[in-house]
């Protein structure tokens, strides 16, 4: 029987295949299982938490009329600084006007009739008593008279403190009403900038014993155009209760804003950096998940390979910090984690007995 020639070429085809195939299964284990082993080891790291925050002046209020009248001048403009006790506003209060130059008026009739009763009692026309009397009257008259020049001096706006001037609410002439807001001033020389924590990182932070005038622990602000601000913060007060709806409480950072460059009403994100030394850390290649737990092979004294759940405290660019499940000097599989089975004898090389983390 002849073979034709398309035949022969089959057949060496599949001669070739097979004997690839023989060769595939004959390779030798060890080059079939190529995996890196290292030590687990301690270091300093430094964990970043980010929160969205709120900027607020330390010093923000409304500046409002005390007294009701028309708006007779605008010393300030929108945006200006002031100093303390700097004339701001000036309301012609229309009824307190007349009654202190009543009562002014009434306090000097009182003193003119005291004057006149004391010299009639020199005289020895009076008895003592229409003195005091007189003297009685008088003391309420000035009273009055003060009391009803303090009403008036109501009208008068000063700055309570150093600060900016936001914007104008009236303009001159306008007719205000007792209370009403003229503008509000904010001194920005020191910021207060409020943020929430979830009520975990408040534990972690508490059972840290955090002291942010400590090196291991920085707060920084970063702006809404991504810049860092130049100043360093301090952690300045936690609030008293939790959000029970979000389970979260209030942290307060204090930032000094020499320049000015912070305004009242800003957004921005709050990096806090805490050093934690002696942290337990793993590559993250070196681990895997099976149904949301997560877990790395563990290599015993007989190169035996266990598969290990790890607890992870914090995940850094490229380590997880290890809350439990390894520890120092433990031998976990870094690579080739796809071709281990648990307890399965590993033959590998390039095994690590140094940090198997670089810096």
């Amino acid at each position: 029987m002849k073979v034709s020639r398309v035949q022969a070429l089959i057949l060496s085809w599949v001669a070739l295949s097979l004997s690839a195939c023989t060769a595939n299964r004959e390779k030798p284990r060890d080059e079939a299982r190529k995996v890196t082993v290292g030590t687990v080891e301690s270091k300093a790291v430094t964990l970043t938490q980010r929160y969205v925050c709120q900027i607020h002046s330390h010093h923000h209020i409304e500046v409002r009329a005390l007294q009701a009248g028309y708006l007779e001048a605008i010393t300030i403009q929108e945006g200006q600084a002031v100093k303390e006790g700097d004339l701001m506003f000036k309301v012609i209060p229309i009824l307190y006007q007349k009654k202190a130059d009543a009562e002014g008026a009434g306090a000097k009739v009182a003193q003119l009739e005291y004057n006149y009763t004391k010299k009639r009692y020199e005289e020895k026309v009076v008895t003592q008593n229409e003195v005091l009397l007189h003297e009685a009257r008088l003391a309420k008259a000035t009273a009055q008279a003060e009391l009803a020049s303090a009403q008036l001096g109501f009208a008068t706006v000063k700055a309570p403190f150093d600060g900016i001037v936001d914007r104008l609410r009236h303009q001159q002439g306008s007719l205000i009403e007792e209370g009403e807001t003229l503008t509000t001033l904010s001194d920005n020389s020191l910021m207060w900038v409020y943020f929430n924590v979830p009520e975990s990182r408040y534990l972690e932070y508490q059972s840290a014993k955090i002291d942010q005038h400590k090196d291991d622990l920085k707060i920084e602000l970063v702006l809404a155009n991504g810049e860092t601000f130049d100043q360093p913060g301090q952690l300045g007060a936690i609030g008293a209760d939790f959000n029970h709806e979000n389970g979260n409480i209030s942290f307060r950072a204090d930032f000094p804003n020499p320049d000015r460059l912070l305004r009242h009403g800003q957004t921005g994100t709050i990096l806090i950096r805490q050093v934690q030394n002696d942290a337990i850390v793993v590559p993250q290649r070196a681990t895997f998940q099976v149904l949301g737990e997560r877990y790395v092979y563990v290599v015993d004294q007989d190169d035996v390979a266990h598969q290990r759940e790890i607890v992870v405290q914090n995940e850094l660019d490229d380590l997880f910090v290890v809350k439990s499940g390894v520890h120092v000097d433990e031998k976990i599989v870094l690579d080739g984690i796809p071709q281990i089975r648990d307890g399965e004898k590993l033959e590998y090389k390039n095994r690590q007995s140094k940090a198997v983390v670089a810096n």
